[in-house]
């Protein structure tokens, strides 16, 4: 339902990666219906992504700027999903180029954006903002918890002490964050790669400019969480104390707001799929209650062979009906290669698909009784919105954070590996995997946890919910933002 319009025009800028991009389009929707004017920057190829979104709301204007080029970025490339998984640090620092640009499209614009909202791996917008004289919002793709633990390591900048020893340098060595609630400890190759990577390099110049983005990240005048108040209330609460002030919105889960339906169901929401979503239906709906089991490790996640390899006997072991959602290859690359003669055997029991997977649905059905999971944040809320008991095997950065909320905290998860270091063999997964659909009186309780905490997430966005109030709140500071016409400069997080 469109609400009552408002003068404020809203630059939304995405990070290029599904994980990213996506709530973020969803978030963009929900301000469309709200009445804000919208100017989305992306590149050229990524301008097809928003299709669904364009197609719901022909009001939303589109600026296309040239990719800029990057020596880690191959020409053509524009989408973090095309590359390796250690290329973040790179797509941050080609994607910074744009700031001239951008400087000089709002310069020259008739009636230019008040605020512009961004991901936080674009913490340099904030200084744009500043130049400009108008106010910049950070959006998280990820939780508030993991966002806490990612803001104290570039706050506080922990050091490993045996950086020098001959115990891989200290990856072992565990790092504590006695400010965040709860006071969670993470082993050194658990945090951010893009935070570790600054530590190895620190000093250089490209290392010091991402340090200062993130940093600009926590002196931005708002910041938007893809969560929900019941979910992580404590850590909510955190952030707002670090950041010194309340324009912190939790407007989660964005997925699932009713209206989105029609941006929701594109089957072009994500990408190509080997196998169609029909068949995908129809699959599901030839087995019974809560007896297939969903294995996805995310958009981004490459599998080594030698655990596609026990994934693949650890199903085929088990017995269980299964979907295997598998990353497809990136030329040069021969990682997250499925067995040969793997899916002939399992042909009975389980589906493989290979690129994209409409997650939400498949989730969402009643076979489905268990989801093997990267814990990316995405996934994670679509596991819970679902009432899905999670199977965490976090591989890299905030997924490990997350891992720490579902089976620590939340009581809804069974941990079963971490990254390529702890990696149980085929024979230990078939028993987890077995298990996971068994009726037992632990699955019995993990079910019903997760099952209430899906209910609080569909609460949250009804009328009167908490995420809904979240957003109006949002959306009505933004509405009393006005453009300065001219280029008085301020630090950014003045009230309103």
């Amino acid at each position: 339902m469109t609400m009552s319009g408002t003068d404020a025009h809203l630059l939304v800028f995405p990070y290029p990666a599904q994980g990213h991009m996506i709530p973020l389009l969803d978030l963009t929707h929900q301000l469309a219906i709200r009445g804000v004017t919208i100017t989305i920057l992306v590149t050229p190829s990524n301008l097809p992504l928003l299709e669904p979104l364009l197609s719901a709301h022909p009001s939303i204007n589109t600026l296309v700027l040239p990719f800029p080029s990057h020596p880690s970025i191959p020409p053509g490339v524009e989408n973090v999903k095309d590359l390796p998984p250690n290329s973040f640090r790179a797509m941050m620092l080609s994607l910074a180029q744009l700031h001239e640009p951008l400087l000089r499209w709002f310069r020259s614009h008739p009636s230019p954006p008040v605020a512009i909202i961004s991901d936080l791996f674009l913490g340099w917008t904030h200084c744009l903002a500043c130049e400009l004289g108008i106010r910049r919002l950070v959006f998280s793709p990820s939780g508030a918890m993991a966002l806490s633990v990612i803001y104290s390591l570039w706050r506080y900048l922990p050091m490993r002490q045996k950086q020098n020893s001959r115990e891989e340098d200290g990856q072992d060595e565990i790092v504590s964050f006695p400010n965040i609630p709860g006071s969670p400890k993470y082993h050194w190759w658990q945090l951010s790669p893009v935070y570790r990577s600054f530590v190895e390099t620190k000093g250089d110049q490209d290392s010091e400019f991402i340090k200062d983005g993130f940093l600009a990240d926590m002196e931005s005048w708002g910041l938007v969480i893809n969560s929900f108040d019941k979910l992580e209330r404590v850590y909510l609460e955190h952030l707002k104390r670090e950041m010194g002030h309340d324009r912190v919105w939790a407007v989660g889960p964005l997925h699932q707001f009713e209206d989105d339906e029609e941006i929701r169901g594109s089957k072009q929401r994500g990408g190509s799929s080997s196998v169609k979503v029909e068949q995908i239906s129809s699959w599901l709906d030839t087995r019974d209650d809560h007896e297939v089991v969903y294995v996805c490790f995310g958009s981004q996640a490459r599998l080594p062979n030698d655990i596609m390899e026990k994934l693949a006997f650890g199903l085929e072991k088990s017995g269980v009906h299964f979907i295997w959602v598998v990353k497809e290859p990136i030329n040069g690359h021969v990682d997250s290669t499925v067995p040969p003669g793997f899916e002939d055997r399992v042909a009975r029991k389980g589906l493989v698909i290979r690129g994209w997977a409409p997650q939400v649905p498949i989730l969402s059905h009643r076979a489905v009784g268990a989801f093997l999971t990267h814990c990316g944040w995405n996934s994670t809320l679509e596991g819970i919105v679902a009432g899905v008991p999670l199977l965490a095997w976090p591989m890299s950065a905030d997924q490990f954070s997350n891992a720490t909320l579902l089976v620590e905290e939340l009581k809804v998860a069974t941990r079963v590996g971490e990254g390529s270091r702890v990696v149980p063999d085929s024979d230990e997964l078939a028993r987890v995997l077995a298990d996971s659909i068994s009726k037992n009186l632990t699955n019995r309780v993990i079910r019903e946890r997760v099952a209430e905490l899906g209910r609080a997430a569909m609460e949250a966005i009804k009328e009167g919910g908490s995420s809904i109030v979240e957003l109006q709140s949002m959306h009505n500071k933004l509405a009393t933002l006005v453009s300065p016409r001219n280029t008085f400069k301020f630090s950014g997080n003045e009230e309103n």
